[in-house]
């Protein structure tokens, strides 16, 4: 008995012993992470992120020995092992976004030793640098140069850093301490400044949409923060976009660009807020505007020859050189008024439109879609998902048919003039040669003539779709669009019923009203050199084919 009983003693031993040390340890580390989050959270000097493991091969800046998680600083690079956390904040200087230059106007190197990027080259003796498996070697967290520790006394240009291969897209902190130092004064004082900073001075105001993209856009933030100045980085989640671009006050008029890592709504609201400018006054600061698209969708960016979508296949670097080389382009806003019939409390709804607006079975789907986004937001994380449930809400439409006899509730005007609409399902007016996530909807296969489309000419493009099935088939070429015309106002009257609407991704169901398309106002946008937009395309289909020179540009 006594036997069966020091068995059953130690089976309840070693099944509680594990769990108890496995409890022990678990709360062990969760202080550890309080602790750590705290110093985080309360560092004034450095942008801390945390790493539960490196993805090459790291030395504490610090004790110098090798840790495999720690945390890091996206400003300037400084990796510390946990147990030197504290000591590093208060000990390593990070990147400063404001200081006084050097007696000559220069700005001295801001060197930080070890974990040198890999295939990183020595400035003096051009080998290759942190070869060795230890804390060794320095990089320039400004210029981004690296030096051995030997080579570095044997610098040529004495210390003097010129900001590197982005020097005409980073905002000095000697420029913006001598902004501070003097008091708000005209634009010119501005420009005299700017000279400092050479004559092909653009600087860059990157604002990003941490929420786009798989949340990528957190990701991309510490990026462009380790090769700009921090202030010129701005969390939209944090920060509204009209105070980010008050930050084009304090630069030369004319010369600012602004990258929005986002999704065409993140581009439409920066849009806004650039038009608020006009607005205070500020019309001279305007700047030009680029797009690194997140997520899905992005038509807008794909029209201006930025892609439909990134997902980090060309580096950051690489992201930079391409603003620095693109070249302006203007793109047509739009005023979009729908006024309720009858005696409704309601105000007008003005909304402004850069891409598309649409009645029908796109504007169907995309209202499902977002019902249910909001209901379960942690199951759109994908971009394969999100065009699965499209293409379910799609299938589902092409059953019931929700919108069809549009042409029975809807009355149609271009220009005044109203225009007799065929048995349709959905009405699509286009300002972008994109829609649908791709689908260049007014070129159709191009197996019939078609005036052009361009990005500036004021006029918006209106054609007609027979329902979902019909919208899959364009998607696929496998047919084209009603063509219906171009016009520089649009007008639907909805007389009756309830149908779904879209206003660039932003649907809702609309009951009897008059919807009215005006001409708001351009905004200056940037596309790629060695990227063609739709006006080019259009141009060089021209050359290309003498049948369609005078329908195409």
């Amino acid at each position: 008995m006594s036997d069966e009983w020091n068995l059953l003693a130690w089976t309840v031993f070693a099944v509680i012993l594990p769990v108890l040390i496995t409890l022990w340890c678990s709360v062990q580390r969760s202080k550890r992470k309080m602790v750590i989050k705290d110093i985080l959270r309360k560092s004034k000097k450095h942008g801390w992120r945390y790493r539960d493991l490196f993805s090459k091969p790291t030395c504490c800046c610090v004790c110098s020995q090798h840790i495999l998680q720690g945390a890091f600083c996206h400003c300037c690079g400084v990796c510390v092992d946990e147990a030197c956390l504290r000591k590093a904040d208060t000990s390593l200087a990070c990147k400063e976004v404001m200081s006084a230059a050097q007696r000559d106007g220069s700005l001295p190197h801001h060197w930080v030793r070890g974990n040198v990027p890999l295939c990183a080259y020595c400035a003096v003796c051009k080998q290759q640098c942190g070869s060795q498996p230890k804390l060794c070697d320095f990089r320039c967290i400004w210029c981004q140069s690296t030096v051995h520790d030997d080579c570095k006394p044997s610098l040529s240009d004495s210390g003097k850093c010129d900001l590197g291969e982005f020097r005409n897209l980073i905002i000095p902190p000697h420029y913006l301490h001598s902004i501070n130092q003097r008091s708000r004064g005209p634009s010119d004082d501005y420009g005299t400044l700017a000279s400092m900073c050479g004559p092909n001075w653009t600087p860059v105001i990157v604002l990003a949409n941490t929420r786009s993209g798989n949340n990528m856009g957190e990701e991309l933030l510490g990026e462009f923060k380790s090769l700009l100045n921090p202030v010129q980085v701005f969390d939209l989640s944090e920060l509204p976009p009209i105070k980010a671009l008050q930050l084009c006050t304090v630069l030369p008029a004319g010369s600012v660009r602004v990258l929005v890592c986002g999704g065409d709504g993140t581009v439409g609201w920066v849009l806004d807020a650039v038009d608020e400018m006009k607005i205070k006054g500020q019309e001279q600061y305007v700047p030009h505007v680029t797009i690194l698209p997140l997520g899905t969708g992005n038509d807008l960016s794909n029209s201006l020859g930025w892609g439909a979508g990134y997902a980090g296949e060309i580096p950051v670097e690489q992201v930079l050189r391409n603003i620095m080389e693109a070249e302006a382009v203007k793109l047509d806003r739009w005023k979009v008024q729908v006024t309720n019939k009858g005696y409704s409390f309601r105000k007008t709804k003005v909304l402004t439109m850069n891409n598309y607006f649409s009645v029908g079975p796109d504007a169907l789907m995309a209202l499902n879609f977002h019902a249910h986004r909001e209901k379960t937001p942690s199951l759109f994380s994908s971009r394969i998902l999100n065009k699965a449930v499209y293409f379910f809400y799609g299938t589902k439409d092409c059953l019931v048919q929700e919108c069809k006899d549009l042409d029975k509730f809807i009355e149609l005007e271009l220009d005044g003039e109203r225009v007799e609409l065929p048995n349709l399902e959905g009405i699509i007016v286009l300002n972008i040669g994109y829609w649908g996530g791709g689908c260049r909807l007014w070129e159709g296969m191009g197996d019939e003539t078609y005036p052009p489309s361009r990005l500036d000419d004021g006029l918006l493009e209106v054609v007609g779709v027979f329902g979902s099935f019909h919208c899959a088939q364009i998607q696929v070429k496998l047919a084209n669009p009603v063509r219906i015309g171009q016009a520089h106002t649009v007008r639907l009257i909805l007389k009756s019923g309830k149908m779904p609407m879209q206003v660039d991704g932003e649907p809702w169901a609309q009951g009897p009203c008059t919807i009215t398309i005006t001409h708001k106002t351009r905004a200056l946008m940037l596309y790629p050199t060695g990227e063609q937009t739709d006006d080019e395309e259009d141009d060089s289909s021209s050359a290309s084919e003498p049948e369609l020179r005078d329908q195409e540009d």
